[in-house]
């Protein structure tokens, strides 16, 4: 067994340089001796970084389509059992507008992957948020460098695409008919747009090692990116991995404080998926490095089919009771609800640098 005293060292050493190697990733990761310190020295970096700021942007799920076959997701396009669904322009940018009257600064735009909007629709939709005043985060998947730029070019902001894994062979086991290079690629691509772009890994995936996750985070702050989010493995109905366990939430939580002690200025969610697999997830991941929280806004009958995974985090609320209950909730855990638009402030810092 690692002595104590050595994981204690690389965790005040992460918290001191922001910096370790991938054997000392993994080490922490492997170890259950110092979580309480991990956690602890986690909240600390985003104490210093973010103070007691949280970021509250409002999810909206906009479609439930997806062409993709992924193992882990309900909205698998396998999945026959999905009552699929689309959201009207109109009912976008009504619930959109409905949020920022109520002080959200961020709308976040997410559906399966397919083509079930246009290029031509999905832009003005973008154009019209922009107009309320809003940044504009998307999270559609993968499309093309035209694509991207057009909605860059239309007012959106961010740009969430999680890679989950970035070891090849479990990639590959899990995304049937995909590329994980495509991936890296439109990653890369909405970094040259000038994009503020985030991804994110799924922790207890079958076949998955701490050795992976340590890569993973490596990979994240090699690539710069401004967000990151965590989530545990939800194993779901009518999906390949249905039958089994999932992931640890303990393991997550210690993926995500190590992320923030690597990467000190990004933005890191206290992801649904946390609150979903332990009852207090968000709290415990606001008080381990968590910086932001992503309630999902849509009416509840379009929110509770947006299943990829099961028992989702997510209760029948209008949008004024969700906010206070959210507002309740992130108070309670010590923090406050920021002011400002929700870029992090690496994203800000690089801006201030090409200005000058």
């Amino acid at each position: 067994m690692v002595e104590k005293t050595l994981i204690s060292n690389l965790i005040k050493k992460a918290y001191e340089n922001h910096t370790l190697s991938l054997a000392e990733c993994e080490t922490i990761l492997e170890s259950s001796q110092c979580d309480e310190e991990l956690f602890y020295f986690a909240n600390l970096t985003r104490m210093k970084f973010s103070k007691k700021e949280v970021h509250l942007k409002a999810l909206i799920e906009i479609s439930n389509y997806c062409k993709n076959s992924c193992f882990y997701c309900g909205l698998r396009k396998q999945n026959l059992n999905v009552k699929r669904y689309k959201l009207s322009k109109d009912e976008i940018l009504s619930t959109a507008k409905n949020a920022i009257n109520l002080g959200y600064k961020t709308i976040v735009l997410q559906s399966g992957e397919s083509k079930i909007y246009n290029i031509k629709d999905m832009c003005e939709i973008i154009s019209k948020i922009s107009s309320f005043g809003a940044r504009i985060t998307l999270s559609l998947g993968e499309k093309s460098f035209d694509e991207y730029k057009a909605y860059r070019q239309a007012g959106a902001n961010r740009y969430l695409l999680r890679i989950e894994t970035t070891n090849k062979d479990l990639y590959k086991k899990l995304h049937p008919k995909m590329n994980q290079e495509n991936r890296f690629l439109a990653l890369e691509n909405l970094q040259n747009l000038g994009y503020e772009t985030g991804s994110g890994m799924i922790v207890g995936l079958p076949g998955q090692t701490e050795k992976m996750i340590a890569k993973d985070i490596l990979f994240f702050k090699e690539k710069n990116f401004d967000m990151i989010g965590v989530g545990p493995f939800i194993p779901c109905q009518n999906t390949p991995l249905e039958s089994l366990k999932a992931g640890d939430f303990t393991l997550s939580l210690k993926a995500m404080a190590l992320i923030r002690l690597l990467m000190p200025f990004i933005n890191i969610p206290a992801t649904t998926a946390m609150e979903t697999l332990h009852k207090n997830g968000r709290t415990k991941a606001l008080k381990s490095g968590a910086n932001v929280v992503m309630p999902a806004i849509a009416d509840y009958k379009y929110r509770k089919d947006y299943l990829i995974y099961p028992n989702k985090a997510t209760e029948n609320l209008e949008l004024k009771e969700q906010l206070l209950c959210v507002s309740s909730q992130i108070y309670k855990a010590g923090f406050c609800i920021s002011s400002q638009n929700g870029d992090s402030m690496y994203f800000k810092n690089r801006q201030g640098k090409q200005c000058e």
